[in-house]
Parts: structure tokens; C-alpha cells; sequence
């Protein structure tokens, strides 16, 4: 318990940021010289803010796709399953154990814990990404183009060929500290609640280099035509602390043999996180799921499956489907397994930069940024292991493996906490 409460203190005492917000300090990634505008070029003629145009088009796009990424994998976090650990049910009047094994870590079963009894824990997630649609986060590519100033189409005037090329590497990660109560009401429902604490870091450089069309310099970020300056870097860093998106839970037994069961799950995730500081989603979701469970020894299969509805624009709903097990090994040792999906409902909301096309002097294309567009399709492999330790407590250690690279993801994610039921 010591190193979760340390780390609950270190979320809580971090300093956060006040002038700036963590989604500014993106910005900066595209802001070079004293002018304040992304993109903008220090030169004392009209051509220092011909690229203003497509950045703010590009940037903006840019931006909002990069922050929605963080914010939903933050808020998407995996939970504690709402009655992990023993779970009860009430036969001649006394409570009777209904579960062989400490239960699944994520996945949910059909079991409730029983009237009167609670199930407490703790868990702490660190999340570092890695990549955005499968595209290397240390080498993100984004090229801008001139604004059309002269005849219809880019490339005429001939300058309107320049391209500004940015290469960017970002080191995004997330640590996510998870405090997790749910209460048996009734013989047959659970509710519960569980309050994140989330530290989000980022820190980033960008290069941007003018790729000039002709043998003249005339954008350029310093310098003179004879001695130009095409080469510019920056950089942003910074780190923000918080409550993340508090998560409401209920779950009703429908039904229960010593084999088979059904539930029903309902969870609502607030938009308590600060969005503009990475912290959560900046919406309220919701999520209801119908779950079935079986016991055969001390093997224990589940599914569930279910719908998740988002109230963000930038948000689309989605089909949400969970299958696997837990199993007894050893009277203190239990293994689960799963295989969490979710699959995206509708279009991307936000669209990627298309490719730059010139016109003249002979047409040709150009990517806008080297990350492909995908559907945010999520499929996920966790495996984990839940000790029994001294005074009826539970050590969880669990590992996901994200096996779509779709959105912005890490190559894996370590999970460690405790659990207790009572």
C-alpha cells in the first residue's frame, strides 16, 4: 500500500501549470522565432506570413488530433473490474461464497459481491506513447504549404512552391493512479465509484526546414538572400496534475447458478478532467454492458458486450466487446486473461490533413503530414496475475499489449495495485 500512497501524494502535490496549459505548450511546437505566430517567417516583407494560412489550417488540426488522442486514452484507462475478488450470496440467511478465484482484473462477471459487503482498491497505470496511427511519435512529419497568392492553384507565382518541412519527436506519457470503492446494496446489485488521479508530461522538439523551389531564398527564417537562414528548431515541455474523469458504476445480478450468470453494468465517466491540460476527456460518456459469466471448477470464463455512448464533439460513439478468464493455480495465486475491444461507430471526426497539390509548373503531390488515417478501433491483450496476501489483501500486477496501433499508443501498459474485500 506504501508505494500507491506515495505516488497518490506525489499526483496531488505536483505543481501543475497556471500560465499555460499542456495543449498550448503543443503549440509552441510550432512557433519558431519572436513574431508569435506559428509558422510566421521574420522578414519585413509580405512574404513572413505566407504560411500562416495553411499552418493555422494544418496546425489547429493538427493539435486537435494529437490532444483528443491523449484525452481519450487517458480517460480510457482501464478500470478495476466493479466486484473483483470474493463475492457472495446469501443461502438459509448466511453469506455463502460464490466465486472459487480472486476474479478477473478488467473484465467484468456476473456476481455481485453481496448485501453489505465492499470491495476496496487501488491501482496504479503508466502509460508512455509511442506512436499516432501507427506512425512513430520520435519522427512526426508535417509539411506546409504556401498560401495561394497569386494565380488560382499553388505554384504561380513560382514561390508559392516552397514548402516549409517539420520533423517533430514527442515524448508523451501518462501516469494514472485509480481509487476504486463499490458497495453490495443488495443481494444482487453493486454500485461503486472510482476517482482517478492523472500526471500527464510532455516533452517535445520540432525542426522546420524552408525547402526552397529555385536557387532564391525568398522565404526564409533569418538572414539574406546571399547568406539565408532555412533551418529553425524549437521546443516545449511541461507537466500537469489532477483529478482525472470520475467514474459511477452499478451492476444488477439478473441471475445466478452455481454455473452460470447474467448481468446488466452501467458506468457514466464525468468530464471532471482539465482537457485543456490532458487530464481526461472533457465530456461525459457513458457505458452500459450486458455481461455473462460461468464457473467450471476453478476456471472461470466471461464475456461482456455493450455500447459506449460520448458526449464530446471530437468523440464517436462505439461497440464495446470483453472475453476472457480468470483461473485459480495455487489457493493464493489467480491468473486472468483478456481481450478488451472497441470498435468505432460512424467517421473520424477530426480528418487529417489531405496532400498538398501544385499546379504549376507541372502538377504534383505532397503529403500534408506522414501519419495515416484510421478508424480509432481499439483491441487490447491484458494478462495478469492477483496474489493473496497477508490479512486477506490482494496484489495485482497486470500487463496490456495494445496489438491495433490506432490513435496514439504505447507498445504496453503496466498495471500494479491492491485489492481488498470485506
Amino acid at each position: 500500500m506504501r508505494p500507491l500512497l506515495a505516488g497518490l501524494a506525489a499526483l496531488c502535490l505536483a505543481t501543475p501549470l497556471r500560465a499555460q496549459h499542456l495543449r498550448d505548450r503543443i503549440t509552441q511546437l510550432f512557433t519558431f522565432g519572436d513574431c508569435g505566430a506559428p509558422l510566421c517567417l521574420e522578414l519585413d516583407d509580405e512574404h513572413g506570413n505566407h504560411f500562416i494560412p495553411a499552418v493555422t489550417a494544418g496546425n489547429q488540426t493538427v493539435i486537435a488530433f494529437l490532444t483528443n488522442a491523449i484525452g481519450r486514452s487517458v480517460a480510457n484507462t482501464p478500470l478495476s473490474a466493479t466486484s473483483s475478488g470474493a463475492t457472495f450470496s446469501l443461502v438459509g440467511g448466511l453469506p455463502v461464497r460464490s466465486s472459487t478465484s480472486a476474479g478477473p482484473i478488467f473484465g467484468e462477471r456476473a456476481q455481485t459481491l453481496g448485501r453489505g459487503r465492499f470491495f476496496l482498491g487501488a491501482n496504479v497505470s503508466a502509460v508512455s506513447f509511442t506512436t499516432l496511427n501507427g506512425a512513430p511519435l520520435d519522427n512526426l512529419v508535417i509539411n506546409f504549404a504556401h498560401q495561394d497568392v497569386g494565380n488560382p492553384g499553388v505554384g504561380d507565382p513560382s514561390f508559392e512552391n516552397d514548402v516549409i518541412r517539420l520533423r517533430m519527436t514527442l515524448d508523451m506519457s501518462t501516469t494514472v493512479l485509480s481509487l476504486f470503492a463499490t458497495w453490495g446494496i443488495l443481494d444482487f446489485v453493486d454500485v461503486g465509484i472510482a476517482v482517478p488521479f492523472v500526471r500527464t508530461r510532455i516533452d517535445g522538439t520540432s525542426e522546420a526546414q524552408i525547402e526552397p523551389f529555385g536557387s532564391s531564398a525568398i522565404h526564409r527564417f533569418g538572414g539574406d538572400p546571399v547568406n539565408p537562414i532555412l533551418r529553425a528548431s524549437t521546443s516545449a515541455s511541461g507537466t500537469a496534475s489532477g483529478i482525472g474523469d470520475v467514474v459511477g458504476r452499478m451492476k444488477i445480478n439478473l441471475g445466478q447458478s452455481r454455473r452460470w450468470g447474467g448481468a446488466l453494468l452501467a458506468e457514466v465517466r464525468f468530464g471532471t478532467g482539465d482537457e485543456d491540460d490532458l487530464l481526461g476527456s472533457g465530456a461525459t460518456n457513458m457505458r452500459a454492458l450486458a455481461v455473462g459469466s460461468a464457473q467450471f471448477g476453478s476456471f472461470a470464463p466471461h464475456l461482456n458486450a455493450g455500447y459506449v455512448a460520448r458526449s464530446g464533439d471530437l468523440q464517436t460513439d462505439a461497440v464495446a466487446a470483453t472475453v476472457g478468464f480468470d483461473n485459480l493455480m495455487t489457493p493464493w495465486a489467480t491468473l486472468a486473461v483478456d481481450l478488451i475491444s472497441e470498435w468505432q461507430i460512424g467517421d473520424n471526426p477530426i480528418d487529417l490533413p489531405g496532400d498538398i497539390v501544385f499546379s504549376a509548373p507541372f502538377e504534383r503531390r505532397l503529403p500534408s503530414i506522414l501519419v495515416p488515417e484510421r478508424r480509432d478501433d481499439i483491441l487490447h491483450a491484458a494478462l495478469g496475475l492477483k496474489f493473496a496476501v497477508r490479512g486477506g489483501t490482494v496484489l495485482v500486477l497486470n500487463g496490456i499489449a495494445p496489438l491495433r496501433k490506432t490513435g496514439l499508443q504505447p507498445d504496453y501498459i503496466w498495471t500494479l495495485g491492491l485489492e481488498a474485500s470485506f
